[in-house]
Formats: structure tokens, C-alpha cells, sequence
């Protein structure tokens, strides 16, 4: 290029544009894929089965949250609570990863509402705090005032003087 002063102004309307992406790629959430399908199975509070319209059964864990163990207190209430939101319904499943057991990690919804969501807002589920970077900014805000409103009601597994969150119980360390 002959003109030194445009040269410079391509340069630097490059790198204006390199630094809008770079700071959109850090401010969207990852992309996300959408799974459809019915609830056909409730293992536990926080993991269900799809059956997908082409009969493909998948495991999805509920994103933002963790129940409490079947074993623990309030464990088959968890259970009993997910399916009553959830088993037997069409769900879409807002999702961006697995986990190491290959199950989907994903936001379960059911006519826009957000199942993982009611969980914790029935005391029957903690805001899993340790993803929370993986949630958008939105939901882990509502995850977090919906745990913070269930323990002053005293909701669920929040009516327990002490309880013990499910990571703490599944450390095997401890004797239950």
C-alpha cells in the first residue's frame, strides 16, 4: 500500500474490530445446543431421562444445581419433587456440555419454565456455586436469591438445622 496514513487507518480499524470480538467472545455465554424431548425417567433430584422424537434415550443432569443424594435427608423428596415438575412432560433442554459420566448438563425447561430453577426454589436443591461461571449471568443471579429466599422460609432441606450439601456428603471421607 502506497499511502502510509491509510495503511494506518486500516490497521487500526483491524485491530478496533479484533478488540469488539475479543471482548464479545468473553461476554456471550458459550453456545449452547437445545434437546428435545420427554421426561421418562427421575434417577434423582437433579438427573432425569429423555426420550428424544427419534427414540434416543439421554441422560441430562441439571445444570446450576445439586440435590441432595437419595441416601441423604430430603434425597427422595428431591426425587419425588423433580418428578412431579417434570416426569411424564415435554422438556427442552438449554445445554453446552457433559459431564464425566457423558451425561447432558443442562437448563430443563417445561413451557418456558425453568425446572432447575423451581428445585431450588423449593429448598429441595442447592445452587451448585462451583458451576456458576458456566451459568448466564441472569440465572445465577435467580439461583442465587431463590436458595437465599428458601433458606429464610426455612423450605425443604433448609428446615434442617444443619444441612449437608451433597458434595460434602459424597466426599468419601466422611461416614454417613
Amino acid at each position: 500500500m502506497d499511502n502510509p496514513h491509510l495503511a494506518g487507518r486500516l490497521v487500526r480499524a483491524l485491530l478496533r474490530g479484533l478488540a469488539i470480538c475479543a471482548a464479545l467472545a468473553i461476554a456471550l455465554p458459550a453456545l449452547s445446543a437445545e434437546l428435545a424431548g420427554k421426561v421418562v425417567g427421575v434417577l434423582d433430584g437433579d438427573t432425569i431421562d429423555v426420550l428424544t422424537p427419534a427414540k434416543e434415550l439421554v441422560r441430562v443432569r441439571l445444570a446450576g444445581i445439586d440435590a441432595p443424594e437419595k441416601k441423604q435427608a430430603f434425597g427422595n423428596t428431591a426425587k419425588q419433587k423433580l418428578s412431579d415438575l417434570a416426569f411424564s412432560r415435554n422438556v427442552v433442554v438449554d445445554w453446552q456440555k457433559r459431564d464425566r459420566y457423558g451425561r447432558i448438563v443442562g437448563k430443563v425447561l417445561i413451557a418456558g419454565i425453568d425446572v432447575d430453577l423451581e428445585m431450588v426454589k423449593a429448598g429441595l436443591a442447592w445452587h451448585y456455586r462451583k458451576y456458576m461461571k458456566e451459568q448466564p449471568m441472569a440465572d445465577r443471579l435467580s439461583y442465587m436469591q431463590a436458595e437465599t429466599v428458601a433458606r429464610e422460609r426455612r423450605l425443604g432441606l433448609w428446615s434442617d438445622s444443619m444441612p449437608v450439601p451433597p458434595w460434602e456428603f459424597r466426599r468419601p471421607t466422611q461416614n454417613h
